[in-house]
């Protein structure tokens, strides 16, 4: 076993600004601790001074260690191969935009010591947000709570502590569309929530705009829950039940001499309607076809540019 006792995994995307702020938050909480630590910094294709201002930390602090991606593959998969570099006993996954606050680790530490495998942080309070992000989110969690095959926390995200038997198990787990929080909750294990206050970004500019929280919600949906499919069918026998039972009515009126139902308005109508319902029916199954098409692929998760500070590469990554 590693000596590292802790290992802080936060993904990075343009955060150059938060990143000073970040380390010294983390080591001030770590100190409090009196354990040996690593804070592992994924680079996900930044653009800005993300990578210098991660080499000078290192150099300041060999504790900080980090990852360059070839290129931007998203956060989900940042977070994994932060996971996969992670060396400590513990394994926290964090923000770097600190909306998530670092000094919630030793509460994490302390459910963790109490014999907890899993434990995720509950947003009680989102502040600076838009009364439509906080409507969506709210959506979004419930929904998921609802349709998705395991109990996933409500009003959760990333931000949690995990045991490395937990982190070696998500380590097995390759799929190449993933949702961390459903993963974590699939696997089991004791798990338990601590709820905090989310605060604004500290700087920059929301990485997470409404275009990719819908894709996040398919991909959680998507992978999860077969309910996509089978509402199609649901839809499907509904719509053809409601058909036959106009069908009949249609014919009684025609029968007796009733004219209203006379011309192509109505075909046409009822052509679209149907229409519709296979396109999106079609849909759905094209998102599941579609995700099956990247696994058979059988490429790496990710590519790795550089990493700075490590003993070992981990199995998901391609250098």
């Amino acid at each position: 076993m590693s000596e590292i006792f802790c290992s802080i995994v936060a993904p990075c995307w343009n955060e150059e600004e938060t990143l000073p702020e970040l380390y010294r938050r983390i080591a001030e909480v770590m100190e409090q601790l009196g354990e040996c630590w690593e804070l592992v910094l994924i680079n996900d294709g930044s653009t800005d001074n993300t990578s210098q201002m991660m080499q000078q930390l290192h150099e300041s602090d060999p504790r900080v260690h980090y990852v360059e991606f070839a290129r931007n593959f998203g956060h989900q998969i940042a977070v994994t191969a932060g996971m996969d570099f992670a060396q400590g006993q513990v394994v926290i996954l964090i923000d770097a935009d600190l909306q998530d606050p670092p000094e919630l680790i030793l509460q994490m530490i302390d459910k963790w010591r109490e014999g907890y495998h899993v434990v995720y942080a509950i947003r009680s309070e989102r502040k600076g947000e838009s009364w439509f992000k906080l409507f969506t989110a709210q959506l979004f969690y419930r929904l998921i709570y609802r349709i998705t095959d395991v109990n996933i926390p409500l009003d959760t995200g990333d931000f949690r502590l995990m045991d490395r038997q937990v982190v070696d198990q998500m380590k097995g787990m390759k799929e190449h569309h993933r949702f961390i929080r459903g993963l974590t909750s699939w696997v089991g294990f004791k798990q338990t929530g601590v709820e905090y206050v989310r605060e604004e970004r500290f700087a920059g500019e929301t990485k997470y705009p409404l275009r990719k929280m819908v894709r996040l919600a398919i991909t959680a949906i998507t992978g999860f829950s077969i309910f996509p499919l089978q509402l199609a069918t649901f839809v499907g026998f509904a719509t053809a039940i409601v058909s036959a039972i106009f069908i009949i009515f249609v014919i009684i009126a025609r029968l007796s001499g009733y004219q209203a139902f006379e011309g192509q308005a109505t075909t046409l109508v009822m052509v679209l309607f149907l229409g519709s319902i296979q396109l999106i029916s079609l849909g759905i199954i094209g998102e599941y076809l579609g995700r099956i098409y990247d696994e058979v692929r059988g490429r790496p998760l990710y590519v790795v540019n550089k990493a700075v500070g490590f003993e070992a590469q981990p199995v998901h990554s391609d250098i």
